[in-house]
Parts: C-alpha cells; structure tokens; sequence
C-alpha cells in the first residue's frame, strides 16, 4: 500500500473517529455544529456523515427549529451500532461484560476460569459471544501477567499463556480488533475514568492478588509500562535481609489470620508504601477493599508514617478491583471502537 493511501485511510479514520467522539459525548449535533468543533469542512462532514447514516451508524433526530433560513438536521450517534466485549481471565473463574459505545452493559456475567484451559478455549468463547452479538467489532482481554503488545510473557502458572501473543491469535481467528491488557494496568485505567482526575495524577493501584502481588503504575497520567513491560511486579522488591515483598506477605504456617500476621503484612505494605513515596511520590495509593479493610488501611497509614515523613505521604484508598477492571478493559475497548473503519 503506498504511504499516499496510508495517509489517505488514517485521515480518513480520524475523521470517522472524531465524528464518533463528538456525537457521543454531545448527544446529537448539526453539520454545521461538527464542521465548527472538529475543524472539518462542511462538505467533509456532510460525506462522511451520508456514509455513517446508509451504515446505520448514525440517525437523522429531526430538523431544528427554523431561524429565518433552511432548518438544519441533527444527528445523533447509534451507541449498538458496535459492540465491544471486556473479559477478564483469572485463576477461579472468567468474566466478561459485552458493551455498547456509551459503556452501557449489554450483557454481564462469568464462566469458567478458561484460563487453566488451553487458549483453543478461549478462542471458542469469544467466538460464541460473537455468534450472540454479531456487532461486537472489538475483544480486550485482561490477564494476570506481564504484556508486551498484546504478548503475554509473564504469566506464572499457565503455562498456555507463556509467549502467547493473544492479539495477534484473536485478530487472525475470528477477525476482531483486539487488546490485550495487564490486570493491574487495567484497573488503574479504570479508576481513573471514573474518578476523571487532573492529567498530571500519579496513582500506584496494588492487588495482592491469587498469583502473587502486583500493581498498576501511572505517572502523569500515562501508565508506566518500562523497558520490558516489567513495571508493577512488586512481589520482587526486597524488604527485609532475606525477603522480597512477596515472601514477606506469606504467611510460616497455616494459620493466616493471626495478629502477628496481619502485623507482619501490615508492615509489608506500610514499607511498600514507604518506598512508592520516596521514588514516585504520588497522588494516591490504591488498595483492593476485599483485602484490605479500613482498619487495616488506618494502620497501614499509622506505619508508612515511620518510615517517611507524615506530610509527603499519599492519599491512601480503598477501592472496588473487580469493578475497575471491568471498566478499564471497557475503556480500552471503546478507544479501539472508535478508530474502527467503516466497510464499504
């Protein structure tokens, strides 16, 4: 393909994407009102909306009250025109959410962990959500391991996932854009869409996890990935003479529960936290509220103050992971939604 008709088809979806975003977040608007606001031409617009509206993309909402001139028409966006599917893989079971390009649930629910399966099974699952939902033009999948473009190259345990790249597999199977994320990177993403805070946030989101620790990085807005697309294995940052933070979270017998315990853990995160201050300095540091309650969470502020200074410390929360997973995948996939590209 020549790089003039690569300019050509990029241009071309960044029209189509910029009239999606528009009418999604304004509700409806005229072409005059899309032509002022995305700096397109009117004759542009018109085009491309004539062509979003014979796909069924797009639907006339009527003519606005007249003014002396010709009364204009007012668009608005079909959000079921496309539908995305969110799942998450873990270790007990998968869930999943199909959703359309406003992020309202169509279907929810959970499965299975096909993630002790061979990935032929998941392949099959999404293929039959497809079946369901023939709309869905996107798949975002979170796993509980490191991720290179969509390569899952750390992912303890499931030894099916080692070096597997998922986006290339789903894309090249059944034909659907596809995203491929880390979990806690993905929470993250989805406490920040629901908390909308300033672009220059810093956040540290910290799962304990059923495969070990791990945590979700961002820093100015942008999620830290690294040089490898290491960032947020915790579990591997010393603590004490000869434990990492992984092992200083275990427990030496079978009784998990008992003061010295929690005591022990509690001082684990609390230097943790000590540590994330000293380097990333953030806003805020995020906990999973099915691990941590607020007791522990006071205590956890109480001990993180020995070791750095009360002042510089972050706001320390508890929040729903589960939740801000889902709504996280969900974002990727309405970002990917809104680049797709209209079949002639």
């Amino acid at each position: 393909m020549s790089n003039q008709r690569l300019t050509s088809q990029h241009t071309k979806l960044a029209i189509i994407g910029g009239i999606r975003a528009a009418l999604l977040a304004g509700g409806n608007a005229t072409k005059i009102e899309l032509s002022q606001k995305l700096a397109i031409s009117f004759p542009t617009i018109s085009k491309f909306l004539a062509l979003m509206e014979s796909k069924g993309e797009v639907v006339s909402v009527g003519l606005d009250s007249s003014s002396g001139g010709r009364r204009a028409e007012r668009y608005s966006y079909n959000p079921n025109y496309m539908l995305g599917l969110a799942i998450i893989l873990e270790k007990n079971e998968t869930n999943y959410t199909v959703f359309n390009c406003l992020g309202d649930v169509i279907e929810q629910g959970s499965t299975d962990s096909i993630l002790v399966e061979e990935v032929s099974h998941l392949i099959s699952f999404i293929k039959s959500k497809k079946n369901s939902h023939p709309t869905i033009h996107t798949v975002s999948i979170g796993v509980p391991g490191a991720v290179d473009n969509g390569k899952a190259f750390y992912i303890q345990g499931y030894e099916h996932y080692q070096n597997v790249d998922l986006k290339q597999l789903v894309e090249e199977q059944l034909s659907i854009a596809t995203v491929v994320e880390n979990d806690m990177n993905a929470a993250v993403i989805g406490y920040m869409a629901q908390q909308k805070p300033s672009e220059d946030i810093s956040l540290f989101y910290l799962y304990l996890g059923q495969n070990g620790p791990g945590a979700g990085i961002v820093v100015n807005g942008r999620i830290v990935r690294g040089k490898t697309f290491f960032s947020g294995e915790v579990q591997f940052i010393p603590q004490y003479n000869e434990q990492n933070f992984l092992e200083a979270l275990m427990s030496e017998d079978d009784e998990a529960t008992t003061t010295a315990h929690i005591d022990k853990r509690i001082d684990a995160i609390s230097r943790l936290v000590g540590s994330v201050t000293s380097i990333l300095n953030p806003h805020c540091f995020i906990v999973c509220e099915e691990e941590i309650d607020t007791s522990m969470l006071h205590q956890i502020t109480e001990r993180s103050a020995v070791y750095v200074p009360r002042e510089h410390l972050p706001q320390l929360a508890a929040s729903n992971l589960k939740g801000d997973y889902l709504i996280g995948l969900q974002s990727l996939g309405l970002s990917e939604l809104m680049s797709q590209r209209i079949e002639d």
